[in-house]
């Protein structure tokens, strides 16, 4: 979290600790408090303070939108389209869906991560609900044309739903102009605490809440309000719009110096989505013949953080789902390693991994009899 997330936090829990939903003045000013971060959630994505919900996180802001929407909508048909790429708080929410009688059009994606707004608009049938496609991609950071699948659902009278945790904060957006009904954010993504989010929800949206209880939130997603947690989060939206575009371009930067300097180092290397609008901050780069888990721990063990296309279940290695989307095999998947960039990453941070990644993939390189096979060859 940035300090100043922390500094306007920290009176939440030791002076201003009332249940904003009680009527004496402790619960009264935690209200306030709540309408102030709501102000600066809503200004950063360009909606109404009205709009915004405060939940949990990303995956509750993306289950109550596509849940909502499927309750609600249920009478008129029970089609969803969505992408192969989606995170998997869309991806396995849809897949829980389709158990209970949904119909779900996944569709594919080029090489380079994008979804063709054609296709979404080639898959609109009769009984389609809702169109859930992600603004900006977790793992390879491809921005989709939104905007064009906005429109798209507009003409068909279709709620159009994305899933925003990425982008906000990222890049600019103002949902009146991508024409989406629901967006999903998260706080952590742009320096503010874990454990909570938030639903965009345009007026007039017709919303079943997935949790019943007190009504908090409008009657949309009742529980007690994490007030720290929604005043971090709204300190933290403060700050990303004061600062973002002349950030984001200095973390670009940052970026297209990590690219050119591993591949100006390291042989048989490529980013994954080079040739798509990417977000400034996100590099996914494939590896050939060193696999990801030991670049992973080797980079862990001199103090950088980074995490590969695969993820760890239950003791299975599954290859990435967006990577193996995007065309490439299991074992190119495994060997992906995702940098993640933020406006706290200093170009010293750059330099020293340009530095000490040449001489790990060397090190693993040796381990590989593909390796040693193709090394004089020009691959």
């Amino acid at each position: 979290m940035r300090p100043e997330v922390v500094a306007a936090m920290m009176p939440v829990f030791t002076e201003h600790f009332g249940n904003a939903s009680s009527i004496h003045w402790f619960g009264q000013h935690a209200k306030s408090l709540i309408d102030d971060a709501r102000q600066h959630v809503a200004k950063l994505i360009n909606a109404e303070a009205g709009e915004i919900v405060f939940l949990s996180g990303g995956t509750e802001a993306d289950n109550l939108a596509i849940r909502g929407i499927a309750e609600s909508q249920k009478s008129k048909g029970r089609h969803i389209i969505s992408s192969q790429i989606e995170h998997h708080a869309v991806l396995h929410t849809c897949k829980d869906l389709e158990k209970q009688g949904f119909e779900i059009t996944w569709l594919p994606v080029s090489r380079d991560g994008l979804v063709n707004p054609e296709n979404v608009r080639g898959a609109i049938r009769k009984d389609t609900i809702l169109i859930s496609i992600m603004h900006a991609n977790n793992e390879i950071g491809t921005i989709q044309p939104i905007a064009e699948i906005g429109r798209i659902a507009a003409e068909a009278d279709i709620y159009f739903h994305s899933d925003g945790v990425q982008s906000t904060g990222k890049i600019p957006v103002n949902v009146k102009d991508l024409g989406i009904d629901l967006y999903s954010m998260s706080a952590h993504k742009i320096h503010g605490p874990k454990g909570v989010g938030a639903l965009f929800v345009k007026k007039a949206t017709t919303l079943k809440p997935i949790m019943t209880g007190g009504g908090h939130e409008r009657n949309r997603r009742s529980g007690t309000e994490n007030v720290a947690g929604i005043v971090g989060f709204g300190e933290a939206a403060r700050l990303a719009r004061l600062e973002l575009m002349q950030e984001m371009l200095r973390v670009r930067e940052l970026r297209d110096r990590l690219e050119a300097g591993l591949k100006s180092q390291i042989e048989f290397i490529h980013v994954n989505g080079e040739n798509a609008p990417r977000l400034p901050n996100t590099s996914n780069i494939m590896v050939d013949y060193a696999e990801g888990e030991g670049l992973v721990i080797s980079l862990d063990l001199k103090g950088v953080a980074v995490s590969t296309g695969s993820a760890c279940s239950s003791g299975s290695l599954e290859p990435s789902h967006v990577l193996t989307a995007i065309g490439k095999t299991p074992d190119e998947a495994h060997g992906s390693l995702r940098f993640s960039l933020s406006t706290m990453t200093a170009s010293e941070d750059i330099d020293f991994v340009v530095e000490v990644l040449p001489g790990i993939v060397a090190r693993l390189r040796e381990l590989s009899p593909y390796y040693k096979g193709n090394s004089g060859s020009d691959h």
